[in-house]
């Protein structure tokens, strides 16, 4: 098994070291959890918008993409989830306060690295699934920075957002207790 393969099979889990050190190492500011707290929001969001249009897909372990996404958040960026991802957890960084700034590159720096080996498996088996298809949104849509202009070939998925809640709500409950975790540092800090 592939380094990318093995990433992308359990990116699930990757995140839960940083957020357990995140609260053994929590050292929290008002000002710092404001901040977090909106980065977190704004990744959240950008993940349930995402998860809105191409489904509870997202969660699979395997490459099931029975249809091309082009709409929505993927006709400017083809891994919206992620990048939603990198600022959640550069938000739960901040929010946490501990050990920064170093939490912070090392966030960002273990989450390029595994986006990056993952994403290229990725476009792998959409290449594979897909062809022609894939090759040529791939070509016209950068990965984790949104275009200026919406992809022109969109497909014609509709935003789904009571799936989307659904499936979120594993991501609902990680941020939650996190944020109970780091409050109840900062309660017995002060």
């Amino acid at each position: 098994m592939r380094i990318g393969e093995l990433l992308y099979k359990y990116r699930g889990y990757t995140p839960v070291p940083f957020f357990v050190a995140g609260i053994i190492l929590a050292n929290p500011r008002q000002d710092l959890m404001i901040f977090g707290a909106i980065l977190m929001a704004f990744g959240e969001l950008l993940r349930i918008i995402s998860v809105s249009y191409i489904g509870v897909s997202s969660r699979a372990r395997e490459i099931v993409a029975e249809k091309l996404v082009t709409n929505g958040p993927y006709a400017y960026i083809k891994n919206p989830m992620y990048t939603g991802n990198m600022f959640l957890y550069m938000g739960a960084s901040i929010f946490a306060g501990g050990w920064l700034p170093l939490m912070l590159y090392l966030v960002i720096l273990f989450f390029s690295i595994q986006y990056s080996l993952s994403v290229k498996y990725e476009e792998s088996g959409l290449e594979d699934l897909h062809g022609e298809e894939y090759l040529n949104y791939k070509e016209a849509v950068p990965r984790f920075y949104p275009r200026l202009s919406p992809y022109p070939q969109k497909s014609k998925e509709k935003m789904e957002l009571a799936t989307a809640l659904i499936s979120e709500k594993t991501t609902f409950l990680a941020i939650i207790g996190f944020i109970i975790m780091v409050q109840l540092v900062w309660y017995l800090k002060s």
